[in-house]
């Protein structure tokens, strides 16, 4: 074992590493048992005891988190507003079959889904950043940029300005879309990787929830100010995440990509003050091994790599379980306010039901906390699947029932979404982080999540612009029948899942990577025991000589 510590053309180039860990001058056999050491140590804790040794990591996690409130503001605030009169008025049309003002639903679709443009460019120059210049200036720079851009929203003076101030905050959004979640995957232990990749869900549902009560205030308040408060109220997450991420810890698997391992150990002990200097150490062989073996059995870490070999099975993966949020009829619920007055109630009543719903969805992720404890990923997001196809049926069937008279069944629509998206956010909405952080390889994390959210933001592009068509009185007004078209998509994606979909509960990194590299199929991931010397046996299946 060399003395020195090898600079990251070494890590990237050479098949069989020699490391330093800082003082700790290790051979490759007494790194593979520390690596063990360490997987065995976290994968054993409890809650309580994980809390309290990694408090530190739970804390930044949940600061990196809280970037994404704000997209998750967003994507109520538009169209919710679409229900306020005076926000119609300044950007709408008469509509003399409504009596009322309307905006059309050509631009309700291209000012909703304009975040989600910028968002799918910000994703792409996110994976670059990143991979130059960390997570932590990344972000801090994205979070930067933002401010000017909400400004051009608060006071756009025509919907073409509106809508270019929306493309423009989409850029930053998209990067913390995924920057958020790898970096909570990378800092946190294997007992607590699950609660904090299912917090990033939480934070879209604090977004929604903090929009639904502003959005309840301003439908009492009249004039421009009762659209413009709202989209002013976003200055308030910036500066202080600024002035917090700023002292935040790089993530350390990042570290040891780029060959700083004094850094890395440096960050492990921020993360984890209360840890032994030995069990740092052992945490640092861990990813030093994990590391290893994605060098040997890739090539490169282009994005082509991530459509090659095992690591297209898990792009799949990744791609289609992101993806499924918005198969499943999320659109439907992100114009709840729009539907709900479009259904019948009064537009006061409509904001009082989105409340409702997105206070649900808060109870339904904190649920899935204990959920997760005691039931695997896999179980949670197939059944959460078929319970929802069933529940967009339901909703649909309520509506045509609307249709003849019952004025019941309107409320009962308005009920039954409730559920839905209380079934949603203790499943798929959570479930979907927890796999997309978990299903890449390291050394490909940040590729293979932005490809995943890129996918999402084209579905919801794609959906976003015909949701607006199917609910508007002047257009297909569909109402709660679109429930019949969400529903046999989301049954689909049900199929999909029961025979694609690998359990990752309670694996390490290390185990997921063997996994996949011996072709495990997906229904076998949970019963499949990985044993200590994988990476010995992959290297001598590859042809490589053992260290």
């Amino acid at each position: 074992m060399a003395a020195a510590t090898k600079q990251h053309t070494d890590i990237e180039r050479k098949p069989q590493l020699e490391l330093d860990l800082g003082e700790h001058v290790s051979k490759w056999s007494e790194i593979k048992i520390e690596a063990e050491r360490a997987e065995d140590f976290q994968r054993g804790l409890s809650l309580l005891p994980s809390l309290k040794i990694y408090r530190a990591a739970v804390c930044w996690s949940i600061v990196a988190s809280f970037c994404i409130v704000m997209e998750g503001y967003d994507t109520l605030l538009l169209g919710s507003l679409f229900a306020l009169p005076a926000f119609a008025r300044k950007y709408g049309i008469y509509s003399a079959k409504t009596k009322s003002y309307q905006m059309q639903a050509s631009w309700q679709a291209g000012l909703q889904q304009a975040a989600n443009i910028g968002s799918f460019f910000g994703i792409w120059i996110g994976a670059f950043l990143v991979d130059w210049f960390g997570y932590k200036k990344t972000i801090l720079l994205s979070l930067g940029v933002v401010i000017p851009f909400i400004a051009m929203t608060a006071f756009a003076p025509s919907k073409g300005v509106l809508l270019a101030g929306e493309v423009l905050c989409g850029l930053p959004w998209g990067v913390f879309s995924t920057l958020a979640e790898a970096y909570a995957s990378e800092i946190c232990p294997i007992s607590l990787r699950g609660y904090l990749l299912t917090f990033v869900n939480l934070c879209w549902v604090i977004g929604h929830l903090v929009g639904a009560g502003i959005l309840r205030k301003a439908a009492a308040m009249t004039g421009t100010w009762s659209y413009r408060m709202p989209f002013m109220v976003q200055w308030a997450w910036p500066i202080p995440l600024i002035a917090l991420i700023a002292f935040a810890p790089e993530s350390p698997w990042w570290l040891i990509r780029k060959g700083r391992l004094d850094q890395a150990e440096k960050s492990l002990r921020r993360l984890a003050p209360a840890q032994e200097r030995d069990q740092v150490q052992d945490s640092i062989s861990a990813m030093v091994r994990t590391n290893q073996l994605e060098i040997d059995v890739k090539e490169t870490t282009s994005w082509l790599s991530c459509f090659r070999g095992t690591d297209l099975r898990r792009t799949e993966i990744s791609v289609i379980s992101w993806t499924i949020q918005i198969l499943c009829g999320l659109q439907f619920a992100n114009y709840s306010t729009y539907f709900f007055e479009q259904a019948g109630l009064k537009t006061i009543y409509a904001f009082d039901m989105t409340i409702g719903l997105y206070g649900a969805a808060f109870i339904g992720t904190c649920l899935s906390w204990f959920l997760i404890s005691y039931v695997g990923r896999r179980t949670i997001f197939v059944a959460g699947l078929f319970c929802l196809s069933i529940g967009q049926i339901l909703i649909g069937v309520l509506s045509v029932v609307a249709d003849r008279g019952h004025v019941g069944a309107r409320w009962g629509q308005a009920g039954m979404m409730i559920v839905w998206l209380f079934l949603y956010d203790m499943t798929v909405g959570p479930l979907a982080y927890a796999i997309v952080g978990e299903i890449s390889s390291t050394r490909l994390r940040n590729k293979t999540v932005a490809l995943s959210r890129m996918s999402y933001n084209v579905f919801s592009v794609g959906f976003g612009v015909m949701t607006p068509y199917m609910l508007n009185p002047l257009q297909w007004h569909w109402e709660g029948k679109v429930g019949f078209f969400w529903g046999p998509i989301c049954f689909l994606c049900f199929v999909w899942a029961f025979f694609r979909l690998p359990e990752t509960k309670g694996r390490s990194y290390f185990e997921i990577d063997i996994l996949f590299e011996r072709k495990i199929s997906a229904r076998k991931f949970s019963s499949t025991m990985v044993e200590r010397d994988a990476d010995e046996h992959q290297r001598h299946d590859l042809g490589l000589t053992n260290h």
